[in-house]
């Protein structure tokens, strides 16, 4: 079950694809979403952080700032973003494995990758909404991130 709307996001700090670290604090002060992706490379993956590619100006006339979390590699993370043109960050939550997504509680330890979890976080970091796909295969639904920007 993912956190709960009116709880404070957990705090952390990870690496970007640009191997700079990027925390709880710096998305403090905007509007921030933060994606949790099970695995890069893969369709429904790539086709979700594609359409927020795609729909960046949702976003940035919402004031949010959007960062993904992976359990893969920084380096994987790169190679990725730099393939698909994603400009917001992706964060490696590698090793210790999957400690961010455990805080977040929307890690899936039988099988070691986050959840299709997607936690919308005002300007003091307290999540206001969530959304969330129960099934690995299904995107979440992008009406659910208009709704919750808008």
């Amino acid at each position: 079950m993912p956190l709960e709307i009116g709880t404070p996001a957990p705090d952390f700090t990870l690496l970007n694809q640009s191997r700079e670290p990027v925390s709880l604090d710096d998305l403090k002060g905007a509007r921030s979403v933060i994606v949790f992706i099970p695995f890069a490379f893969t369709s429904t993956c790539e086709s979700e952080l594609c359409q927020i590619r795609d729909e960046h100006p949702l976003f940035s006339g919402a004031g949010a700032r959007v960062v993904a979390i992976t359990c893969n590699t920084l380096h994987a993370n790169r190679v990725w973003a730099d393939h698909q043109g994603f400009q917001f960050d992706i964060l490696s939550d590698w090793w210790p494995h999957g400690f961010v997504s455990m805080a977040y509680d929307t890690f899936n330890e039988g099988y070691g990758y986050p959840e299709r979890t997607t936690y919308f976080l005002d300007e003091e970091g307290v999540i206001t909404e969530v959304t969330r796909s129960e099934n690995l295969g299904e995107a979440r639904s992008f009406d659910e991130y208009r709704a919750a920007l808008g």
